[in-house]
């Protein structure tokens, strides 16, 4: 698909001068519209969509000064370049500290025009693409696209609007697959952090000495195989949103230093000496009660309470089921687009199906059996026996079966797998019936390979 023609809009009183410009912008390749005066330059760019303004300082009604005002007030991102005669250089470095994107010296050198017009060009080409990606991003992830039909989930809404501008550490709490990152991912895109990176890390996926190097980061030789210095989670969000998945597993060293890192505002690498500061909005998230956890003594209580300036507890999918229709519908078309199906709707009896089920993997249990039902569909509706259901259910007590003369880790290795399966990837729910915890199911399928 070809991009839209760059548009340049040359605003100069001297009719000859116009047109030697004007000859110019068209050789350089691009579209020209032209005013002779300030006012005529502001109106036409008002009227117009253009990509680069290039004004003369001195104009018989406003200065260029004011049409760079203008223009930058309208739309700020539009790269202004100022002409000017020599006398008058040191008025057009003001026009640099007002906003002005460069600057060229009458008379014009037509080559360093059309160079300086090829920076401009491209500099707003890429603003345009910068501002279109933030806006695709941010409608994505706002609150704004979350299903919210339940009270329940309307009341998290306005919890997520509330708190989405500040810069408040934020705790959210709920059972596996409720959304938690969604929360986290609309806090950022709804805040002033949104321009900001967003940069997630699951604290149960990682060995205790890789979730420090992973959060903090390290120096090149602090252990075996740091072959370069590595950037932590810290770091990669600075002036962003950094979201601690699952923080209740974090081994107790590492809870200490994410409590200096909340109150320093700053992180030292594994085997740094000098540390590095950092401008981080935290989101955490947790499936367990961090209180009992407490009590227990696994977890710092001083780091629950930087933690949870602000709590919002997301409820299960069996809380919220006025929501299970419309969430189906918007599955329905992701797993269409993304696996080139056509589903043309979901009969009653498999809403009904759904919305009787009592989801313990919550939406993303919901979600894997709106996808396999359209990718095994047989036709373009999608009746009650294509959601199933019962393949995602709680097990019960299961008898798992293993080849004759398999060795100990073979059947470690088995029944993990088994176990994957029968929870169709959900880590929580296979480390609820195997009794581990969800860090060694981590470092198990990562030790084992498994498809998960």
């Amino acid at each position: 698909m070809n991009e839209e023609p760059i548009r340049i809009l040359v605003v100069e009183d001297d009719p000859d001068g116009r047109r030697s410009v004007e000859e110019a912008v068209r050789d350089a390749g691009y579209e020209c519209l032209t005013a002779g005066t300030g006012r005529d330059g502001i109106a036409l760019a008002e009227r117009e969509p253009v990509d680069v303004v290039l004004s003369d300082l001195v104009l018989p009604d406003v200065s260029g000064l004011e049409v760079l005002a203008r223009i930058r007030e309208r739309r700020a991102d539009t790269p202004v370049l100022i002409m000017t005669a020599y006398g008058s250089v040191e008025t057009a470095v003001k026009a640099l500290k007002q906003g002005a994107y460069d600057y060229l010296v009458k008379p014009l050198d037509l080559d360093d025009l059309q160079a300086k017009l090829r920076r401009a060009a491209e500099t707003s080409r890429l603003r345009t693409q910068v501002a279109s990606l933030t806006t695709a991003i941010h409608g994505r992830y706002s609150r704004t696209t979350m299903v919210a039909g339940a009270p329940a989930m309307r009341e998290i809404i306005r919890q997520i609007a509330a708190v989405a501008d500040t810069s408040a550490t934020v705790l959210v709490l709920g059972e596996s697959g409720t959304g938690k990152e969604l929360v986290a991912r609309a806090l950022h895109a709804d805040g002033r952090r949104a321009a900001g990176p967003f940069v997630a890390v699951n604290c149960g996926a990682f060995a205790e000495t890789l979730l420090e190097s992973e959060l903090f980061g390290h120096e090149k030789g602090a252990f075996t195989g740091a072959t370069a210095r590595h950037e932590g989670a810290f770091e990669r969000a600075h002036h962003g949103t950094l979201f601690l998945d699952e923080v209740g597993i974090a081994p107790k060293s590492v809870q200490a230093k994410l409590l200096r890192a909340l109150e320093q505002k700053e992180v030292l690498r594994v085997g740094g000496r000098e540390p590095v500061r950092v401008d981080v909005r935290i989101v955490a998230a947790s499936n367990r009660d961090l209180n009992e956890l407490v009590e227990a003594g696994e977890f710092r209580q001083d780091l629950l309470y930087r933690l949870q300036v602000v709590s919002i507890r997301l409820p299960p999918l069996r809380e919220r089921k006025p929501d299970i229709r419309a969430l189906t519908d918007r599955f329905v078309a992701a797993a269409c687009l993304e696996h080139s199906r056509h589903i043309e709707a979901v009969a009653a009896e498999g809403y009904a199906k759904l919305e009787r089920h009592d989801w313990p993997g919550n939406i993303r249990e919901l979600r894997n059996v709106v996808e396999s039902a359209v990718i095994m569909a047989r036709g373009a509706v999608l009746q009650a026996e294509d959601l199933r259901t019962e393949r995602v259910s709680p097990p019960g007590r299961q008898e798992a079966v293993f080849p004759a003369r398999m060795t100990l880790a073979g059947i470690e290795k088995e029944a993990l797998l088994q176990a994957l399966r029968r929870h169709d990837g959900n880590r929580q729910l296979t480390a609820d019936e195997l009794g581990i915890s969800t860090r060694t199911i981590q470092r198990k399928i990562r030790e084992y390979d498994l498809p998960y």
